[in-house]
C-alpha cells in the first residue's frame, strides 16, 4: 500500500509578479503594477495542485532559511502537502521574476537559489519517500544530475512523469523512464532540435516517442493536448475559458495527469482531466492560488 499518490521532486520559488500593458523589448523600460509575491516554483506548484485535487502528496525540495522559504512551507502545508522532504538552508530561496500582459501570457526569469543545491545525495537520503509513492514527478528547475538520481531511486512499480522545463537535452536513462514525457510546443522544439520534422505536433510526438519515452504528452494551450504511446497518437480537447493568467497552468496540468495515471486512468482520459484542471487554473491570477479543487473541475 502506498502512503502517497504522488511524490514531486523539484523546485520551490517565490514568484515576484508584475502586470504590464506589454512586455519590454531589449533595452526598453515599461511601467507595471505593484509587485505581488506568491509561492511558486514548478515542483511546489505541482505538489499544491495535486493536493488541492485530493491526492496524497509529498514534496522533495530545498528552500532557504528566509521569509520566502517560510512562505513556501506555509503554502504547502495549507494545501495538505507532506513537507517532510523539504530541506531548509544552503542558499537563499529561489526566485522567479514574472511579467504578465493583458492577454494572460507571461515571461519568466528564474534565479534557482536553493533549488540548485538539491543534490543526488538528497535524493538518496529520501529513499523511503520514493518507496512510499505510487507516482514520482520531476521537472528541470533542479540540477539534471539530481533528476538522473531520481530515476535511479524509483520503486520497482512506481511511475515516473517528467516535464523537462526549462528544456535541455536529456540522457537516454531519463528518457527511457518517462511515462509520460510532458512537453509544450517550445519544449518539444528544443528537445527535438535538428530531428524536428514538420510543424504538426503529432509529428513531434511520434519523433519524441522514438527517442525512448514510454509515452509522450504535448500540451497545446487552449487547444488542449495530444498523447502518444505505442498504440498511436490521440488529440485531447480542452475547455474554452477566458484566460486571465497562464502562470502555473502547465504545472496544474502535469500534477493532475500524474495523479490520474496513478489512480488507474488511461493516458488520454488522464490528459482530458488534466486539460480541464489547466483551463480552470488560467481563469484566476497567480499560480498556486489559482489551482482548482476537484469539485471546481467537475463544475467546469
Amino acid at each position: 500500500m502506498y502512503d502517497y499518490d504522488l511524490l514531486v521532486v523539484g523546485s520551490a520559488n517565490a514568484d515576484l509578479v508584475i502586470s504590464v500593458e506589454r512586455r519590454p523589448g531589449a533595452g526598453e523600460t515599461v511601467l507595471g503594477s505593484d509587485l505581488a509575491v506568491h509561492p511558486g516554483g514548478k515542483g511546489a506548484n505541482q505538489a499544491v495542485a495535486a493536493a488541492r485535487l485530493g491526492a496524497r502528496t509529498a514534496l522533495l525540495a530545498r528552500v532557504g532559511d528566509d521569509a520566502h522559504g517560510r512562505l513556501l512551507l506555509d503554502s504547502q502545508q495549507a494545501a495538505g502537502v507532506d513537507t517532510v522532504g523539504v530541506l531548509v538552508g544552503g542558499a537563499p530561496t529561489g526566485v522567479a521574476l514574472i511579467t504578465v500582459d493583458p492577454s494572460g501570457d507571461n515571461s519568466i526569469v528564474v534565479s534557482p537559489g536553493a533549488n540548485g543545491r538539491l543534490t543526488p545525495a538528497d535524493v538518496r537520503a529520501a529513499g523511503s519517500l520514493f518507496h512510499a509513492s505510487r507516482v514520482v514527478s520531476a521537472q528541470l528547475e533542479i540540477p539534471l544530475e539530481t533528476v538522473v538520481e531520481v530515476v535511479r531511486n524509483l520503486a520497482p512499480d512506481s511511475r515516473f512523469v517528467l516535464n523537462p522545463s526549462p528544456p535541455r537535452p536529456l540522457p537516454p536513462e531519463v528518457l527511457a523512464a518517462c511515462d509520460p514525457l510532458i512537453v509544450n510546443e517550445h519544449e518539444a522544439r528544443v528537445i527535438l532540435g535538428e530531428s524536428r520534422v514538420g510543424d504538426r505536433p503529432e509529428d513531434w510526438a511520434r519523433i519524441l516517442l522514438a527517442k525512448g519515452p514510454r509515452s509522450v504528452v504535448v500540451t497545446l494551450g487552449a487547444e488542449g493536448a495530444l498523447v502518444a504511446d505505442p498504440d498511436g497518437v490521440v488529440r485531447v480537447p480542452s475547455v474554452k475559458v477566458a484566460a486571465v493568467d497562464t502562470t502555473g497552468a502547465g504545472d496544474a496540468f502535469t500534477a493532475a495527469l500524474a495523479w490520474r495515471l496513478g489512480a488507474g486512468s488511461g493516458l488520454a482520459e488522464a490528459a482530458g482531466y488534466a486539460a480541464r484542471v489547466g483551463a480552470a487554473a488560467v481563469t484566476r491570477r497567480g499560480a498556486q492560488e489559482s489551482f482548482p479543487t476537484a469539485e471546481e473541475v467537475d463544475a467546469l
